[in-house]
């Protein structure tokens, strides 16, 4: 090691105690279980039900309820002290109000929920407990949690609990209790891509993220069209409040995120006035409850926003030709006098032709009003102070791709060819693919956002952006195209179907898996791909553990806009110390804790794993060879220990 550094180091821990003592510390700790990790897919805003599967470990806390209580207390009352660690407040609320709150209840409902993070705190140092509590219940939980005198303990237990009830703080210690287990319950969260668009409230579980203890995301492509939207590309702003449009969310961009919508109603409603624009009405999932909008207006607002849009992809794709997507310009190929469009020599009359904005000798240039329109709406997202924080959290914790305890996690695919090979995708002059690929795709997203305004390649990053959301070879999208155009103007079913890359029927394959594996440094016998962004339609047989137990696919729906094709409501894929498993979740109904996920066991692991069989241990174990050499150093005299205070 070299000296500098153990001097360095030296300042941590100067005396050879210090250095002895947290060697003793760290190999503790790697000899604990290790803590179990949550993988979660394409949540597409739907914060209620994912805040649910947060509380309830999906379905984890449900379990240890059970194995604590299963022959002492009765269903019914498991299924209320279930709601009661998932909805503290919430449960307090509805029992004060009943006149329920007695202090008998109080009393049961610590000594129950001690009882209960007993259990999940168990493969925890007493130090990390500590620091998910909060700093005035500290003392009091670190000494109901540790009672190791057995013939005082029910006395001693008592004795707590009465004086928390007799100095009236009993509904707060509930409360930190109740979220103490929440927090014990889940040690690592994986977001494996798509948190926003199509459901109500991403902003909600941004929030929620931004303060959850340890997590990472994989993004997905509505992430980085979010992301592009936040940097200023201005397809992807238009991207953003399209989708908003579709779906009649409008909650999340005033009240998440104080997002101008008064512009473009107002343009809307002046350009679009005499038009009904059928086609334009939204796909009502959820509805607003801050910002309630007419429904014909959203319609005109949807089809101005969607003219724009079309526009400005066809800019892009005139200004790239490297990305070979010239083809996809439709807009620019309308015949307008007519109202058609002719595709591989085949002509087709367009759903909508009326285009008030639309120069026909020009089609991709905007009209002053949607050029005014988009400078306001720029202005807006370069401006909120939310989006902004959560567009950073997402760099600073996100990733193309992760490499974490033997699995291999990204949200769409590696694109492949019909060969198997894997595709190259031209990237500001040079040609990249599989691992190299996405490594470039993630130094491309953190200069869009992190390079100054004047830096050269932001704008050609920036514009890149909008491939990753929708191009052929983006490894986030995987189609061949994003039928936009065809889905709105073209009444053909044909010409709305999107081609999978090949990927995904290779992958299928063991040997692909281990070859992409092996790519990423993966020991190919132990290590799983774990993926999102395909809906695994249950309901058709298919089934999201592929290739043999090596390809995990774990969107299963979280989003109502797929439930109906997937035949469930998402799945949660949890790898604790002895083994992997899936939840598959129902239909999320708000207070109904019973909807516990069916938990199915896919891979049991030959011993208990222990922090040693982890990356921390890794770390861990570097840290303590690194301790042990300025021992060696103090006790060589290479280096003084100094006096302590």
């Amino acid at each position: 090691m070299d000296l500098k550094y153990r001097k360095l180091l030296a300042k941590e821990y100067p005396t050879v105690g210090s250095v002895a003592s947290e060697i003793v510390n760290l190999s503790a700790i790697r000899s604990l279980p290790k803590g179990t990790e949550y993988f979660f897919s394409d949540l597409h805003g739907e914060y209620d039900a994912f805040l649910h599967m947060l509380k309830s470990a999906s379905g984890v806390i449900k379990k240890k309820i059970d194995l604590v209580f299963e022959t002492t207390v009765s269903d019914e009352e498991r299924e209320q002290f279930a709601n009661l660690i998932y909805y503290p407040e919430k449960e307090i609320k509805l029992l004060s109000d009943r006149d329920l709150l007695t202090d008998e209840w109080k009393r049961l409902a610590i000594y129950r929920l001690i009882l209960v993070c007993e259990a999940v705190s168990a493969k925890y140092t007493r130090s990390r407990v500590r620091k998910c509590v909060p700093k005035d219940f500290v003392y009091i939980l670190d000494e109901l949690l540790n009672v190791t005198d057995d013939v005082n303990k029910d006395f001693y237990y008592d004795e707590i609990i009465n004086t928390i009830i007799d100095t009236e703080v009993a509904e707060e210690f509930i409360v930190a209790l109740c979220k103490l287990i929440q927090s014990l319950a889940i040690d690592r969260l994986h977001i494996i891509g798509d948190i926003y668009d199509r459901g109500p409230r991403a902003d909600i579980i941004m929030d929620e993220l931004t303060a959850m203890h340890d997590v990472d995301v994989q993004w997905g492509n509505h992430d980085i069209s979010w992301i592009g939207a936040a940097s200023g590309n201005r397809a992807l702003i238009a991207n953003v409040r399209w989708i908003s449009m579709r779906y009649n969310n409008f909650d999340i961009l005033e009240d998440g995120y104080g997002l101008n919508l008064r512009a473009l109603a107002v343009f809307a409603g002046e350009t679009y006035k005499d038009d009904p624009c059928r086609l334009f009405y939204p796909n009502t999932l959820d509805d607003n409850i801050y910002d309630t909008v007419d429904t014909e207006l959203v319609a005109k607002m949807h089809k101005a926003i969607t003219v724009i849009q079309l526009k400005l992809e066809g800019q892009l794709i005139e200004r790239h030709p490297e990305w070979d997507m010239q083809h996809r310009s439709l807009f620019s190929k309308v015949d307008f006098s007519d109202g058609t469009l002719t595709l591989d020599e085949n002509t087709y009359p367009l759903r909508d032709t009326y285009f008030p904005t639309v120069d026909p000798e020009n089609p991709l240039i905007l009209s002053d009003g949607e050029r005014d329109l988009m400078t306001v709406l720029e202005n807006s997202f370069l401006h909120s102070a939310k989006l902004q924080e959560h567009v950073k959290f997402l760099l600073v914790k996100g990733s193309m791709y992760l490499v974490c305890n033997n699995n291999l996690l990204f949200h769409g695919c590696i694109p492949m060819d019909k060969n198997g090979d894997f595709q190259s995708v031209c990237i500001n002059g040079g040609s990249y693919s599989g691992k190299e690929l996405l490594d470039k795709l993630d130094e491309i997203v953190n200069r869009v956002y992190f390079l100054s305004e004047d830096a050269a390649e932001k704008e050609y990053a920036c514009d890149f952006l909008w491939y990753l959301w929708c191009g052929p070879r983006s490894p986030l999208y995987g189609k061949d195209k994003m039928a936009f155009f065809e889905r709105y103007y073209i009444d053909d079913a044909r010409l709305h179907r999107e081609q999978y890359n090949e990927y995904y029927v290779f992958s299928e394959n063991i040997g692909v898996c281990k070859k992409i594996l092996n790519m990423f440094g993966i020991d190919e016998n132990k290590g799983h791909i774990i993926n999102g962004h395909v809906p695994v339609k249950i309901k058709n047989g298919e089934s999201p553990v592929k290739a043999g137990g090596k390809l995990f696919v774990i969107d299963g729906g979280i989003s109502k806009a797929y439930q109906k094709t997937t035949g469930i409501a998402g799945y949660t894929l949890i790898y604790d110390s002895h083994s992997l498993s899936l939840a598959e979740h129902k239909p999320f109904i708000a207070g109904k804790s019973e909807h516990t996920p069916k938990v199915h066991l896919v891979e049991k692991l030959e011993r208990r794993a222990n922090i040693s069989d982890t990356d921390k241990g890794a770390e861990l174990l570097d840290q303590i060879n690194d301790l042990k050499e300025l021992l060696k150093a103090y006790r060589s005299g290479e280096i003084k220990e100094q006096a302590e205070n």
